[in-house]
């Protein structure tokens, strides 16, 4: 059975990887996982999102990919360091800091791809996903954190289960066992998607076999991160259901 997640949108999906950062110049002003982002992103018609959760120290899970503030603030803090009415100060010049909470909120008719990128997420991302699992596909390189996160939405009185995609793991087992021409079912049960990079250096991890074998068991197969028209043409023609990209408006006037 279909999940609603994928239910009456269009084929195949474009995911606008962190929202969508447009301007010429080199140091945009609004950032990567931002209340602007999203909205660049829902402004010119794209209906998923994805995206990565952190905690704070206050305990609020909120939108940010890293760790630490590093790379975006040259500051070696911990996410889960720092106060929540902090970091929204820090990214109040750069397109505004989201909660998940705030997320669901103001973007109503968007579906997320969240990103679990730790394991002090699950259970508050349980509670505040629970009203929405309809248009929320959880998913982290950690399995074991993945289906945790999908119980604490249960847990949370979910009328229905999130969508879920595969972590490293199961990703792996599913090619290894594709390309010895074994089902990869057992792999694949209880997942909507595969979501995958084309290659893992020299290994390829996208192939036929594996393209067909989801399509059997019902899962769908995401590629990321593609940038480039040419790629995404071919690559939906090679039966790819979806891209992730950071040109979300380039995926949406190539294959729509």
């Amino acid at each position: 059975m279909t999940h609603p997640f994928f239910e009456k949108a269009r084929h195949p999906r474009v995911l606008a990887h962190r929202g969508l950062i447009v301007g010429d110049g080199e140091v945009p002003s609004v950032w990567e996982n931002t209340a602007g982002a999203f909205a660049a992103a829902h402004a010119i018609g794209v209906e998923y999102v994805e995206t990565d959760c952190q905690v704070t120290a206050d305990g609020d899970v909120v939108l940010f990919h890293d760790e630490t503030l590093s790379r975006l603030f040259g500051d070696d803090r911990r996410v889960d360091e720092v106060r929540t009415v902090e970091l929204a100060e820090l990214l109040a010049p750069h397109g505004g800091l989201l909660t998940v909470s705030e997320m669901l909120e103001h973007f109503p008719d968007t579906r997320f791809n969240i990103d679990v990128k730790t394991d002090a997420a699950t259970a508050p991302l349980g509670r505040v996903i629970a009203p929405h699992a309809h248009r929320v596909l959880l998913t982290s390189f950690s399995d074991a954190r993945r289906r945790r996160a999908v119980d604490a939405v249960m847990d949370a009185g979910a009328a229905i289960r999130p969508a879920t995609s595969a972590g490293r793991t199961s990703m792996i087992r599913a090619r290894l066992l594709t390309a010895l021409r074994l089902s990869p079912g057992r792999v694949l049960r209880d997942l909507d998607a595969l979501q995958i990079p084309e290659r893992y250096g020299a290994v390829r991890a996208l192939t036929p076999a594996l393209v067909r074998a989801a399509h059997r068991h019902g899962v769908e197969v995401h590629v990321w991160t593609v940038n480039d028209p040419i790629e995404m043409r071919r690559l939906v023609a090679a039966g790819v259901d979806g891209v992730v990209t950071d040109r979300a408006d380039v995926a949406v006037s190539t294959l729509f």
